[in-house]
């Protein structure tokens, strides 16, 4: 049976911020939203108790709570704190998976030590390092995992086991499975299921044909069934950059200057990441919020920012800007790894 822990760092931006600057701690901290037009990406705790949470949009958590403190997204200064977090795991074992820049799976199946002692020193090393707390949950399987960090959050530390299921699982909101949206849980709440004791009840056959092969896997989750493994080398599929204006704009001259600067920023990390890429997308929401995105795949695989630009200029003078932009974005796909590509030349 596999060991499997998953971490996942508290309130992270905001938890950077009031570590930052201690005159926050045990105030009401809102990273993001400080416009009208933009969304909370991350709060403090003392501020989800007014219920202001992730992706509301500004003013909505401006009238929860008013005397909420707005800051800025620092993401270069949130990355650097990551990577110090992400080399504590890597020192732990080879076997971690990022999720996001604060979060990530563990295998420590081959370790030596219990699982709860990794965890602990987990812990107890990235306190002393960085100030920050995680949450972490092991289990055997890594739906399990993820839902155990979330139990007993900030800096919580909660093992569900084998013999624990389903009884533990049993009071649980549907929501809280790993496949189930707010629309899967809206209809599932229509026939009057609302908890994992109600799914439970469910067969096979209908869940399949309600959710096809999610549902399945659904099925199979809440009794405690979960195949996947930890994946050290996940793949990334897209790299990319997005905006949104404090005003709405038709100015090409200005949506060029972020192309560019995007180009920039994703060329600087495809060198990191030592990938090539050769399919280019910009993406627009005008002002009546419809999404617009223009694609275009070279022959050649590249990673400067001066083709990336190029490549992204052309397609934008191929749009036709009838109504005024409210966000531009630039994402590059289609990868290819910078050493192969080589070999191929020679």
């Amino acid at each position: 049976m596999r060991n499997i822990i998953h971490v996942d760092l508290d309130a992270f931006f905001a938890s950077v911020e009031q570590r930052d600057h201690p005159e926050l701690k045990g105030k009401p901290v809102i990273v993001g939203g400080q416009s009208n037009r933009g969304v909370v990406c991350t709060c403090s705790y003392e501020a989800r108790k007014y219920g202001v949470s992730s992706a509301m949009p500004g003013f909505m958590a401006k009238k929860k709570c008013p005397h909420g403190i707005f800051l800025p997204v620092r993401m270069k200064r949130y990355k650097e704190v990551s990577r110090e977090v992400f080399t504590i795991f890597y020192e732990v074992t080879d076997r971690v998976e990022p999720l996001s820049i604060d979060e990530a799976y563990l295998d420590v199946t081959d370790l030596d030590k219990k699982p709860t002692i990794i965890a602990n020193y987990i812990k107890e090393e990235v306190m002393k390092r960085t100030g920050l707390t995680l949450s972490i949950g092991i289990s055997y399987n890594k739906f399990l995992a993820k839902l155990a960090s979330d139990w007993n959050k900030p800096d919580g530390l909660k093992v569900i086991k084998k013999e624990m299921l389903p009884d533990i699982l049993k009071p649980l909101p549907i929501r809280a499975v790993y496949g189930i949206g707010k629309k899967s849980a809206k209809k599932l709440n229509n026939i009057g299921i609302f908890t994992i004791e109600d799914l439970l009840k469910l067969p096979k056959a209908y869940l399949m044909d309600y959710h096809g092969k999610q549902g399945l896997e659904i099925y199979d989750r809440i009794r405690g069934i979960d195949y996947r493994g930890v994946e050290p080398r996940r793949e990334r599929k897209s790299i990319g950059r997005e905006t949104t204006f404090k005003e709405d704009t038709q100015d090409r001259d200005c949506l060029r200057e972020y192309l560019k600067q995007f180009s920039k920023e994703i060329s600087n990390i495809m060198g990191m990441k030592k990938v090539l890429a050769k399919t280019i997308t910009v993406k627009m929401k005008t002002s009546d919020f419809e999404n617009h995105t223009k694609s275009r795949t070279i022959h050649e695989y590249i990673y400067s920012s001066e083709e990336i630009y190029n490549i992204a200029s052309d397609i934008l003078d191929e749009v036709k800007m009838n109504k005024a932009i409210r966000l531009i974005g630039l994402t590059v796909s289609n990868f290819s790894d910078q050493k192969t590509e080589q070999l191929s030349f020679l």
